[in-house]
This record gives structure tokens, sequence and C-alpha cells, in this order.
């Protein structure tokens, strides 16, 4: 069959969750919408990401809070058991990596799905196969990121996992070496270890979480050393090998360390090679995600949405964006999201949960900003204090002292992504501090603790 051209509406390239939500929406609202999509609907979050991760997560903290009855509501023997969580998953979480209900989804809405390799072919043009898709409103690239995988010496020549090869595991390795101590690689090093897998997390920056507040990559350190995971910081990977059943990585201070599996979660890469970028003005090589402005626009007709943009890896800021996209193809005046990059909220689902939202103390002092901050250690509150074991933690406030507003803030603890609630809607909002200190806090609650932090913030 020979080539051919198919007018449409819009073009989605890269059906992840904002790619997804924007066709979506846009199908629901009577557009002619063509989704297009190499591997499954929804993206990484739901089968390879935030669901699976957390299941594991989830499952590895019921065996932490077993281990501390001992001493508190008398004893317990726990004997873990990865059978269940990786069946959870499979049956739950992933369908078994089906995307049949997420496909149906968008087609149920009017929209028309295609499985396969998108590629750009000019403005306004997307080619699958050998039919081109010319789209009459607008294309949306959506294409996502992948796990990088750095270029260390032999790596390429070990076996090694990802995050998708960790989550969809059947058993667990006895010991494992994790490259990267960000949000990935601590959430599953830690999980791992409670089911008895000897971890070992390298981290080349000085301290592990290195975006986060320094004071809460030191509370989770202290937490994860206090189970058995090794951290080491401020050295770098410079070769990996395999000796027999065992993976080596030599540092460059010259130690070798051995496991028998290798974790690469040192970051991810915007999918911005063979999509035909150059047929639009782009030349991939010459950035690291998709270029757009506030507006997440590329070109005039041409927007980016998700983790391709790099503003934001998260599934909530893929699908807020989304919000952004629909509105300008639908010519409707939108201002949401102008401030996603101000007030951006993030979780770290190790125990302690680690949340923030806008500047840390360092960002807010290059900015240029005169800033006041304040700690409360979660232990020396009336809920850390009665929470007893696995109440390690600290809230951190960081403060504009000349609009006398929070532009920043840290909670650390037991349900501190919960609590960070309260801290992203004054971030965003600018609440005044006067007025944040007016509250009546709950008592005894976690989040009485930002109460405790504000009586402290100079």
């Amino acid at each position: 069959m020979g080539a051919q051209e198919i007018e449409t509406d819009v073009v989605v390239l890269g059906m992840g969750i904002g790619g997804e939500a924007v066709a979506g929406s846009l199908a629901g609202r009577g557009l002619d919408v063509v989704g297009i999509e190499s591997e499954l609907v929804g993206g990484e979050c739901p089968y390879w990401g935030c669901l699976p991760s957390k299941m594991i997560v989830r499952a590895a903290t019921l065996l932490t809070e077993a281990r501390r009855v001992d001493g508190v509501a008398g004893t317990a023997t726990v004997e873990p058991d990865f059978t269940p969580v990786a069946e959870r998953i499979r049956d739950e979480a992933t369908a078994g990596w089906d995307d049949t209900i997420a496909v149906d989804r968008f087609t149920d809405q009017g929209g028309t799905f295609v499985r396969g390799e998108g590629r750009l072919d000019g403005p306004g043009r997307v080619t699958v196969g050998n039919i081109t898709y010319v789209a009459r409103r607008g294309v949306v690239v959506a294409s996502g990121t992948t796990a990088y995988v750095p270029p260390i010496e032999g790596i390429d020549e070990v076996d090694h996992w990802t995050n998708r090869e960790a989550v969809s595991a059947k058993e667990l390795p006895g010991s494992l070496i994790t490259l990267g101590g960000g949000a990935i690689g601590l959430e599953l090093s830690q999980a791992f270890g409670r089911f008895g897998t000897e971890v070992t997390v390298v981290e080349a920056a000085d301290r592990i979480l290195p975006r986060e507040e320094p004071e809460a990559s030191a509370a989770l350190t202290e937490v994860l050393e206090s189970e058995g995971v090794g951290v080491i910081t401020g050295v770098a990977a410079t070769g990996v090998r395999r000796d027999g059943e065992e993976v080596v990585v030599t540092l460059a201070d010259g130690r070798e360390l051995r496991a028998e599996r290798l974790l690469v979660a040192v970051g991810r890469q915007a999918r911005l090679e063979g999509i035909g970028l150059e047929t639009v003005g782009i030349t991939p090589s010459e950035h690291r995600f998709l270029p757009t402005d506030d507006a997440l626009q590329v070109r005039e007709g041409l927007w980016g949405v998700g983790d391709v943009t790099g503003r934001g890896a998260f599934t909530h800021v893929a699908a807020h964006q989304a919000k952004i996209v629909v509105a300008a193809i639908l010519g409707e005046d939108e201002e949401v999201g102008r401030r996603v990059d101000a007030a951006l909220p993030a979780v770290t689902f190790t125990d302690p949960e680690v949340g923030s939202v806008g500047l840390t103390e360092a960002d807010a002092r290059e900015a240029g900003l005169d800033v006041a901050v304040a700690t409360q250690n979660v232990p020396w509150s009336a809920r850390g204090w009665l929470h007893g074991p696995g109440n390690e933690g600290v809230i951190k406030l960081v403060a504009d002292t000349e609009r006398q507003v929070l532009v920043g803030a840290s909670s650390v603890g037991p349900h501190g992504g919960e609590v960070l609630g309260l801290l992203a809607l004054a971030v965003h909002a600018e609440v005044p501090i006067d007025t944040l200190r007016s509250m009546i806090y709950a008592y005894p609650t976690f989040h009485r603790g930002i109460e405790d932090a504000l009586d402290n913030l100079a």
C-alpha cells in the first residue's frame, strides 16, 4: 500500500500521563484526535513507576511497622516474602502490562488510537508507518523520558536493572548496588533492604537527595544506615564488570563493591532523538529537554507536555500541564499553571517520606532573596513523641522576609507527603506568614509541627 495522508484536528505523539490527558480531554470536547503510542498508554507511571514502586514501598513499610511492635505493643515475628508483592503488581497495578483498558478509555471518548513509532514530518504533520496525519489545530509532543545510563566503562556489557526491571522482578537478589541516590534509587533500595536484600547506594554528589534540603538528606541517611543500607556519597562509579555470579563496581577512589545485581537510577533523559524534531527546526543534540515557553508551546501549533519538557518529572505536573495545553488548543483563557515552577510539590516515598515545595534555602539565597529559615524536628513534637519508633524527620520553612511569605518548605517524617499539603498551599497562594501563625492547628497532629516551626521563624 502506498503512502497516504489523513487530516485530523490534533495529533498527540506519546500517550503517557500528559499525552493521554490531552488526547482524552480534546476528544471528549468533540475534536478529532489521533493518539500515537509505541509502548503502553499511560506511560511510565502506572506500569513501571509510581504505582508498582509504591506497592513495593507499602509492602516494605508494613514489614518495618511489624518489626516496630516489639517494646511498644508486644512482640511480632516477621517473615518477608516478595511473592505476593510481585503478584499484586501484575494483578492490580499493571494488569500484566496490558493497556487495553487505557486504550478503550481513549477510543470510547471518540479518539483514534495508533500503535506505532510516530515521527514529526514538518509543521502539523506526524507520520506512522505509511500514513501521515495532518493536524489542522496542532501537534502535541509527549514522548516522555527513559532511564539514563551513564557512560561508565563496561556498563553496557553487564546485565543491569533500571526501574523497569526492578519493579518487574518476581524475586529479589541477595545483594544489590544502586547507582543514584535520588528518589527512585532510594525508594527501591530501602524497600528491597527491608525484604532482606543487602543494599549499597552510591551517589556521586556529596549527599543523597542532593536537590532537597541538607536536613532532609541527613535525616534519611541516618535512617537508611540504621537499617543496614550502605550509603556512599561524594564518589562516582568509574567501572563495571562481571565476575562470575557477581557484578563488580569500581569507584573513583579505588574501592570495589560486589553484589548480585546492579540497579542504575541516576536520572532520566528526554526522548528527543528519532521523533523528527529536525523537521520543525529543532536539533535534538542541542537540548536536554524539549524547549517550550511558559505556555508549553514549542512553535506555533506545536506543544510539549509531560516529562519531555523537563519541568518536573512527576505525574501531577504532566496532568497539570495537560490542562494548559488543552486550553491553548481550544482557544480558552487559562491561567492555571503559570506558576508551576514556583510552587512545585514533590514527595520521595521513603520512610520517612520527604516532601518539598518551592525553593530550598540555597535556591532562595542564590535568587537574591532576603531569607529567614526555621526548622522543627518531628520527634520533638507531641505527635512525633507519641509515634515512637519511626518518628524521624524535620519540618523546614524558607521565608522571603521582604514579602513575609513562604517561598519554600520541606516536610520530612511519617506522612511527610500529606503534611506537605498545607505547606504547598501556603507557597502557591503566597499566604502571609501572620495568617499562617493565626491558624489553629489540631493537637496532636504531625502538621502541628508547622506551627512550631513558624514560632522559630526569625
